[in-house]
């Protein structure tokens, strides 16, 4: 090889780089360019916002920040943790709570179609006519006598009583009531049945026990 030879190839490396330098400025002068006004409107609205901060702001509470959260990474890393931890355990009720929450929607359902709903508006329509139609001194005398009433209750409710009472209503059925053309003599041979005796007996000192109990004029508790 000779040396002319030599001598272009080296000017054309020489070239060569000088295209890519030249490349390289265009590229580098082009991103200024663009970069410069974007540049310039950050520091602008950084120099706002710093403005509007005033003298609250000094670099060393930046810097004194910035050295706190070095010194607390560890502990940053176990909140993070916890975080994480934490938004596992939503995801876990979230699988648990669908099933519970389709539970309670089929539970409620099913009470609706059972009727416990109109039952409890019933029941408010009950309580809406007790507030309207009593007033405070009836709850009151209420209150006094509650014992009294739940006692009368309890003596109705028991087995003899109410087989007494079932009884009677049996005896006093349309069907079972004897002939209009019930003469004196067949009353009065009535009086010979010991079941019936008895039966007055018990009628008159029903009649007499409550003869025997005051008058109430206003309401008062029953002693």
């Amino acid at each position: 090889m000779d040396d002319l030879t030599l001598l272009h190839k080296k000017l054309d490396y020489l070239t060569e780089q000088m295209d890519a330098q030249r490349r390289r400025q265009e590229t580098y002068e082009s991103f200024m360019a663009d970069f410069t006004p974007v540049a310039n409107h950050m520091f602008s609205l950084t120099v706002e916002e710093l403005d509007d901060i005033g003298d609250e702001f000094a670099l060393e509470d930046l810097l004194f920040l910035l050295k706190r959260l070095l010194r607390d990474t560890r502990k940053i890393s176990a909140m993070l943790d916890r975080v994480e931890m934490l938004m596992d355990l939503l995801d876990e009720v979230n699988l648990l709570g669908k099933p519970m929450v389709d539970s309670a929607i089929g539970s409620l359902e099913n009470m609706e179609n059972s009727g416990y709903f109109g039952f409890v508006e019933g029941g408010r329509y009950v309580v809406d006519r007790i507030v309207t139609e009593f007033d405070v001194d009836d709850l009151k005398a209420l209150g006094d006598n509650v014992v009294t009433i739940l006692t009368t209750v309890r003596n109705m409710t028991q087995p003899d009583v109410m087989q007494v009472a079932n009884t009677m209503i049996d005896s006093l059925r349309e069907e079972e009531l004897p002939d209009d053309k019930v003469s004196t003599w067949a009353l009065l041979k009535e009086f010979n049945d010991p079941a019936v005796r008895r039966g007055l007996v018990r009628m008159l000192h029903a009649v007499k026990t409550l003869s025997e109990q005051p008058t109430k004029t206003e309401h008062e508790p029953i002693s």
